[in-house]
């Protein structure tokens, strides 16, 4: 069978990878559906997501439906006759969408399903200190990241590896997953296989969407889970702490780069170290370096350059 024809579904810089990759295999693409424009910056300028200036570039037609069951863009969507949907880090589909192409809707997952199943599995997975995490292609259903499982590759994630550096290379290795699994779904080369439910004894991970309370830092957490918090919420939303002055006085303080020291205190956890010229803080059982840090209303700046600062002693809460 040749390729099948496309839509394409997708919003966020993790879904352009997949799309242009798709393009560049020859794999027909009828529409590109996206998020609807959104005001942006500080002027709050209608902004395109960055699937639609892909899809632009490329010369696709482009969707951008409000509602998924509004009626003129289900018309369209019928319109376009495709064989196949493929969704990557897009809203969720209701069955009147999912079910309409023939051949059914495949989505690309940033896990080894069924772990991680939800909003952010990128950044939980290095939250929560893992070694290794992987990706998934499989057929989509009503529950989330429920259906059968099409293609699977591993992924090792470095010990002082950013969400924002494993997203990137993510996002790359799974356009070759997607190409791979669209081809060998048309020519019947996969065969769909039912997700197999964790061992006994083995936590099933979830990745709910992350919120403003959950980048909060709590030192009193040994210093290697503050460190993956740390570099699980970098760069972004960042993960936040409370900067405390001698007058109690409190600002918002992001720490988005950690170094782990081997070193130990015995100060209070969040303790903001002063030997030294390092910005040094105490967690529940040894002391982290912040290594980029950023203060309320100041840009991104070394740890150093704010310890270096400082004039009178502080503490993170």
């Amino acid at each position: 069978m040749s390729a099948p024809r496309i839509v394409f579904m997708g919003t966020p810089p993790f879904a352009v990878s997949s799309l242009e990759a798709l393009h560049a295999a020859g794999i027909p693409i009828a529409a590109v559906v996206t998020a609807p424009d959104r005001p942006a910056g500080r002027g709050r300028q209608l902004r395109a997501s960055a699937v639609k200036e892909a899809a632009l570039r490329l010369g696709l037609k482009v969707l951008q439906p409000e509602r998924l069951r509004d009626e003129g863009f289900l018309t369209e969507l019928r319109a376009c006759a495709a064989d196949l949907f493929v969704v990557v880090a897009f809203r969720m589909l209701p069955e009147v969408v999912w079910r309409m192409p023939p051949m059914g809707t495949i989505n690309l997952h940033a896990s080894l399903l069924p772990q991680y199943r939800g909003a952010a599995p990128i950044n939980r997975a290095v939250m929560d200190g893992e070694h290794g995490t992987g990706l998934t292609t499989f057929l989509l259903q009503q529950a989330i990241d429920t259906g059968d499982v099409l293609l699977q590759e591993t992924l090792p994630i470095g010990a002082d590896e950013t969400a924002g550096e494993l997203h990137d290379r993510m996002a790359a290795q799974g356009s070759a997953l997607l190409v791979r699994t669209v081809y060998g779904l048309a020519n019947g080369a996969i065969a769909p296989r039912r997700q197999e439910e964790p061992a006994t004894g083995v936590r099933l991970r979830e990745a709910p969407k992350l919120t403003t309370a959950t980048g909060r830092i709590d030192w009193s957490w040994p210093s290697a889970r503050v460190h993956d918090h740390v570099r699980g919420l970098s760069p972004v939303p960042g993960a936040w702490t409370e900067l405390v002055r001698t007058d109690g006085t409190t600002e918002h303080f992001k720490v988005l780069r950690t170094e782990r020291t081997g070193l130990s205190s015995n100060a209070d956890p969040g303790t903001v170290l002063l030997e030294g010229s390092d910005l040094q803080v105490a967690c529940g059982d040894g002391v982290l370096r912040l290594v980029d840090v950023q203060p309320e209303g100041r840009r991104r700046m070394a740890g150093s350059a704010f310890r270096a600062g400082l004039r009178e002693a502080i503490r993170l809460k």
